[in-house]
């Protein structure tokens, strides 16, 4: 009955069917057919018990781009009898969502459940994502999103709630090479019937070059078949053709999403892990999957200030010169600078005693009363000013021989004595404690006023 509500297309019995690409080609038809994601699929895990159990509940997978988030959802609904029905956030409004909705309430009608798939779901707003609420609370859909953004950050609290998260992971290249040659063999959808012929070296390279996303490695072999040559009766991929296709293939990375903030944090915690290798390697990462390298010179300056301070000052004038060659020279020539900056700072005495002491004193200045300049520190341009005491008993720190006005006060009263800045014990703040130490023996001694 339902196939009578939602009838296919009718098409020419004669004509030729539609070019479709490999990967929709070789989109699995069966779960035991989906490579990777064994955390979720194998005996015990939470997906299998909903094969096992027969019951399927709202939910949104959250992966990176080619993992079967699509094809899973699609595959979990057949086997638990539920009509299918998908949109894609990119491409719909308020008005596809209430479509849908009323197409599950003519399923309903059947007696069979609705699972209604969002892809891109991150790309709705509030309103959009609080459109799918009542639907879900009272039966009419089980909802199943999906995204490759952190669904903490990008969906509403309500959605979540009644959604189960589950994180669908990379590919790995050896399960590429099997996504791989399924397809080469595969006599109904892939090249079984064409007789392939592809190096172990070369299918290697473009799994690795997929990056952990199947759809891409079969977007890539496509290419490369169109480019084979024919020898006996085979249709050989060289390894010469592999090697000008992935030419200028990034790797994956998103720069506004969530690679970019884990492979930004991953280069700035190798660098307070004096990790010169990590940090270089986090640098190549996201230069190669097209960051702008203006954006990592901006934050190597921050590395400096915030992990390297007064241990090594350095840091901050080699990082700063680095920020200015990738300005001045541009790329590639510049990103070397940024990288003698990132090694050097990784290499550095580590120090976050300013970083610390900075956001301690902003937390205070923000909690506390606004407490007046001291007279004696307050500047005396006019008579009225002196008269009122402005500048009175300051004592100039240059007029004593050693520089340094002993027992000075240079807060206000209720802060007297009040400690922000604790250097470290590496690099130079220890000479910086070592001094700071000193002057402060020099406040204690009850007989500094004689050295004025």
């Amino acid at each position: 009955m339902t196939e009578s509500l939602f009838p296919d297309a009718v098409r020419d019995a004669n004509a030729e069917p539609p070019y479709q690409p490999l990967a929709a080609r070789m989109r699995p038809r069966t779960v035991t057919d989906i490579l990777g994601q064994s955390h979720l699929l194998a005996p015990g895990k939470p997906l299998r018990e909903i094969l096992d159990c027969g019951k399927m509940h709202s939910m949104i997978f959250w992966g990176p781009p080619g993992v079967g988030k699509t094809t899973l959802a699609r595959l979990l609904s057949q086997h638990v009898d539920a009509h299918f029905e998908s949109i894609s956030a990119v491409l719909s409004g308020v008005k596809e969502i209430r479509a849908a909705v009323e197409k599950a309430k003519l399923v309903q009608a059947t007696g069979r459940t609705t699972v209604l798939f969002v892809d891109e779901v991150h790309r709705f707003n509030k309103s959009q994502q609080d459109a799918f609420l009542p639907y879900v609370e009272d039966g009419t859909i089980i909802f199943v999103g999906a995204t490759t953004e952190n669904p903490s950050f990008e969906l509403n609290n309500a959605l979540l709630s009644r959604a189960r998260v589950y994180v669908l992971k990379s590919i790995s290249p050896q399960e590429l090479v099997q996504v791989l040659d399924r397809a080469i063999e595969n006599d109904e959808f892939g090249y079984g019937h064409r007789k392939v012929k592809i190096s172990d070296e070369g299918k290697e390279s473009l799994a690795y070059a997929a990056d952990g996303d199947a759809r891409r490695l079969l977007n890539l072999l496509e290419m490369a078949i169109d480019l084979a040559e024919p020898i006996d009766e085979e249709e050989v991929v060289s390894d010469t053709v592999i090697k000008e296709i992935l030419v200028g293939i990034p790797r994956r990375f998103d720069k506004g999403g969530e690679q970019f903030y884990d492979q930004i944090s991953a280069l700035h915690k190798s660098v307070r892990g004096s990790s010169p290798d990590g940090a270089l390697y986090w640098f190549c990462r996201m230069i190669d999957g097209g960051c702008d390298p203006l954006y990592i010179a901006r934050r190597v300056v921050r590395m400096a200030s915030e992990d390297i301070g007064n241990a090594d000052p350095r840091g901050l004038e080699i990082s700063l010169n680095a920020w200015d060659v990738q300005k001045r020279l541009g790329s590639p020539e510049g990103e070397l600078a940024v990288a003698q900056a990132l090694v050097y700072l990784a290499c550095a005495p580590k120090s976050n005693a300013v970083y610390t002491a900075f956001n301690e004193t902003m937390r205070l200045v923000k909690e506390s009363q606004s407490d007046e300049v001291p007279l004696h520190l307050r500047n005396a341009p006019t008579k009225l000013m002196k008269d009122l005491g402005y500048g009175e008993e300051y004592r100039y720190a240059h007029s004593y021989e050693s520089g340094y006005a002993a027992g000075e006060n240079y807060l206000p009263p209720e802060l007297k004595d009040t400690t922000f800045y604790q250097p470290v014990n590496r690099g130079l703040e220890i000479k910086i404690s070592e001094k700071l130490r000193h002057l402060r023996e020099l406040d204690e001694r009850e007989d500094w006023k004689r050295y004025e």
